[in-house]
């Protein structure tokens, strides 16, 4: 029987790694909601948390695959968890010092950060979805294939928001909701071409 070309260990690692980044996804959610002032941006993250919680549990299914303890820590997955805390306090502080437009940015750039990390993840469980044989590899693929539009969906358009909000706050025009909401974006060609048509549509 041929071995599958991963190493079993670093995929556990990276599955505890997921299951943190989407805990901390759901606090950076709630932090953000409780910051955005923009409407259309509010009822957006809502939309992205329900669905961050849904992924928790499409990982926790993951774990159950590989037989690993949810709750199981790795120096890794605690970086994951010291950085996602960073992001919540990050939030929370602008929240109580800044103005709200700028506590509102902050907020976006928090959650870019994290929805970065939080794509690298999925498109990782991808590759290894590729080349996995039997049960996990038909878990993994199944996983993959159920997240990770939301996970473009989730980075690309923030980013977009994120530009604009920042934009707006230099006194220039900007594009509300932004080229990505606007398009639907769902890929990073489709990103760079939004932004390159905002012009467009100022």
């Amino acid at each position: 029987m041929t071995q599958p070309k991963y190493d079993r260990a670093q995929l556990e690692d990276l599955v505890l790694q997921m299951m943190e980044t989407e805990l901390g996804g759901e606090k950076i959610y709630r932090a953000a909601i409780a910051t955005a002032i923009n409407g259309d941006l509010k009822e957006e993250w809502q939309g992205y948390l329900k669905e961050t919680l849904h992924h928790q549990d499409v990982v926790r299914g993951l774990c159950a695959t590989l037989g690993l303890n949810v709750d199981r820590q790795s120096p890794t997955r605690t970086v994951v968890g010291h950085i996602g805390k960073s992001l919540v306090q990050a939030i929370e502080m602008a929240q109580r010092n800044a103005l709200p437009a700028a506590a509102q940015i902050v907020a976006a750039e928090c959650v870019v950060l994290a929805e970065t990390k939080d794509h690298s993840n999925w498109e990782l469980l991808g590759r290894v979805a590729e080349v996995a044989t039997g049960d996990i590899g038909k878990a993994l693929r199944a996983a993959h294939e159920d997240v990770e539009q939301d996970e473009d969906h989730h980075l690309f358009h923030t980013k977009g928001w994120m530009r604009e909000l920042a934009i707006q706050g230099l006194g220039m025009p900007a594009v509300l909701p932004p080229p990505e909401e606007v398009k639907q974006v769902e890929t990073a060609i489709g990103a760079s071409r939004a932004e390159q048509a905002r012009s467009s549509m100022l």
